[in-house]
């Protein structure tokens, strides 16, 4: 059963950054037959009626810019939001389709990111409608089970610019450009087939990820399952989370991970319990604690069934 949930979880004055909503969850782990897409430019960002405000994003660009040359504004999917069906057959299995658009680094940096992030809040209890002058990039994370029943957790690099230090699931993005999307297509005969591209890529991106950062092989893993979307509260950042498992155990990945990891964006890998990683939770980015509260709705379905 996949259901839409408001549940959210506040964080203490001490760490605002750890509280997270629940857009969207779906104990039951929803196969890739069971999770679509719409891809369309209703769902980007509405820019916002403040001149002021929308200029903002070019100078806190620019700013960071001067700080970093480096910085390259890549495309990236926009959660729009989702929309919960049944699918249609003699099973009448539920189905999630996730609403999604075009946005880039730059209005990333210069919306979520923005000192001033709040003021491109709309108040509004429809969080398509709360979030659509922010750019919201879907990010994803992997809950990833070893073969000795461990959870893969990452520190963050102390180099990088959000919640350095923190612990946070393996993840990242889909990414428009490995499907050969730059800009929205204006051809609608294409758009069932682009839209099941899009679906794909929101499974195959998982797992790149973890390869990547991990080490680990794809072929260890499991075909992932979707569990759900989690917000964090500050600064109103999406994420996608999967579950998979891998067939290897934990001082396989270690080891795996010793050879892999770069050191930039994290630096140490710990294959931890349940028990242990909610003793982490309290170091988590919220949009990652929120990924944990949707692994824990997937353990008590599991339990209950």
């Amino acid at each position: 059963m996949a259901a839409p949930a408001s549940a959210s979880a506040s964080a203490s004055a001490a760490d605002p950054g750890t509280a997270f909503k629940i857009l969207v969850s779906c104990p039951d782990g929803l196969p890739r037959s069971r999770v679509s897409v719409k891809f369309h430019q209703s769902f980007d960002r509405i820019p916002h009626p403040d001149a002021a405000l929308e200029e903002s994003i070019s100078e806190i660009w620019n700013q960071r810019l001067q700080q970093n040359p480096s910085l390259y504004s890549g495309t990236k999917f926009r959660y729009g939001g989702n929309a919960l069906h049944d699918k249609d057959g003699p099973n009448q299995e539920f189905c999630v389709s996730l609403h999604l658009g075009l946005t880039d680094y730059r209005t990333f940096v210069g919306t979520n990111l923005n000192p001033s992030w709040e003021k491109f809040l709309v108040p509004s209890e429809d969080d398509s409608v709360h979030c659509q002058h922010m750019s919201n990039p879907l990010g994803n994370g992997a809950i990833v089970e070893t073969s000795d029943e461990k959870i893969i957790v990452l520190q963050r690099s102390y180099n990088v610019g959000e919640f350095p230090g923190y612990y946070v699931f393996p993840g990242g993005h889909s990414e428009p450009q490995e499907i050969g999307i730059l800009s929205h297509q204006t051809d609608e005969e294409d758009l069932a087939h682009l839209n099941g591209r899009v679906s794909q890529e929101m499974f195959d991106g998982i797992i790149r990820e973890v390869v990547e950062e991990t080490g680990v092989p794809a072929s260890s893993l499991t075909d992932p399952v979707f569990i759900g979307v989690s917000r964090r509260e500050m600064n109103v950042r999406p994420t996608a989370f999967f579950f998979t498992k891998c067939n290897i155990d934990s001082t396989g990945v270690n080891e795996l991970y010793s050879k892999a990891q770069d050191g930039y964006e994290s630096t140490k890998l710990y294959a931890v319990s349940v028990e242990e990683l909610q003793g982490m939770t309290q170091r988590m980015p919220g949009c990652h604690n929120g990924g944990f509260a949707l692994y824990e709705l997937m353990r008590n379905a599991a339990k209950s069934s």
